[in-house]
């Protein structure tokens, strides 16, 4: 897909891109069991600096802004650089690829898989899932647009290959509106909030904090809400680098998943000061930071050998190629680091 181009992007135009990031973030709860130590036993690293990207919101951001993450990684001889920030989950992939930055920044598998599939060779680290999801579809009030079948004959912004395309396509799959009665704008979120206020388009698909902020200031309502809604889940949560970099250095991504680990911990037992942090970075109210932290928001890590979320990540992709979200058909199993 045109989206994931493998050519190599300007450092200043990575670093110029501005916006939303992914979902803010609350309470963390951490599946140990899910980390078999077994298949993560190999050693070695090139490099002792590594480049992670950020966003206007969600763990990274946090991670930044406390610097307990660098302190953590700096107890094994490694320097963390920070890029950003970046307004979603694309443009980090892009930059991992173009080989400005090491890590994605922990977002939306779908634009993972829509880049894997165009080319760029890019491996899996772990997985997060979190509850309650507030991905949603909103319209301003007075619009007229109230349900999904209302939808018929407007507009909605969404993402390319995104939890907005994907939550869009299974809102009219759901409530049986035929998808070529919908007109989709792919815009990335610094674009399309301007875009919904203006009017140029009728609806917006988006995630936290930008659908919670829009709802707000423009005066907005949901149709369709992810984690009301959608009766299961096609999208997670996602780190990842390279396969040249995840096999030369298994050691420091095994240390990197564990301080991003570590740093849900804190969140997890932190989630007030934590939405302070959040909101002092992405402006917005003391009402939308104050939803947040009654939301108390649960995430669960994953590693990439955990066969049973492999495989439900795996189905989720094989719906996304069966409704043209992906262009064609994905096998997870190989593009997981191995470690």
């Amino acid at each position: 897909m045109s989206d994931f181009s493998s050519a190599r992007p300007s450092r200043r135009g990575l670093l110029g891109t501005a916006g939303f990031g992914i979902g803010a973030l609350a309470g963390m709860t951490l599946g140990d069991s899910a980390f078999g130590r077994s298949a993560w036993g190999a050693t070695g690293r090139t490099t002792d600096t590594v480049r992670l990207t950020w966003g206007l919101s969600g763990l990274n951001l946090i991670a930044k802004e406390r610097g307990e993450l660098e302190k953590q990684l700096a107890k094994d001889g490694i320097k963390v650089e920070w890029l950003g920030p970046f307004p979603n989950h694309a443009p980090t992939l892009q930059a991992v690829t173009g080989g400005s930055a090491d890590f994605s920044f922990g977002g939306s598998t779908t634009p993972a898989l829509a880049a894997i599939i165009a080319g760029s060779p890019l491996v899996f680290t772990q997985f997060v899932v979190y509850e309650p999801r507030t991905t949603a579809i909103i319209a301003k009030d007075g619009s007229g647009i109230d349900r999904i079948e209302d939808l018929v004959g407007k507009s909605v912004a969404v993402n390319r290959s995104g939890l907005g395309e994907f939550l869009l396509v299974a809102a009219l799959e759901k409530h049986k509106v035929d998808r070529s009665a919908v007109k989709f704008v792919y815009l990335n979120p610094p674009d399309a909030a301007p875009a919904l206020a203006s009017g140029k388009v009728d609806a917006w698909s988006m995630w936290s904090p930008g659908v919670d902020i829009a709802r707000l200031e423009y005066k907005a309502h949901d149709i369709f809400l992810e984690g009301r809604d959608l009766d299961f889940q096609i999208d997670y949560t996602s780190y990842l680098t390279t396969r040249k970099f995840a096999t030369d250095n298994p050691a420091l991504v095994r240390a990197v998943n564990d301080a991003f680990r570590a740093e849900g911990k804190w969140i997890s037992e932190n989630a007030k000061e934590a939405e302070y942090i959040a909101q002092k970075a992405g402006k917005y109210s003391d009402e939308v930071r104050d939803q947040f932290i009654a939301l108390k928001r649960q995430y669960r890590y994953f590693a990439v050998n955990d066969e049973q979320f492999v495989s439900e990540l795996q189905k989720a992709a094989d719906w996304l190629v069966a409704r043209k979200v992906l262009p064609e058909p994905v096998k997870v199993t190989d593009h997981l680091a191995q470690l």
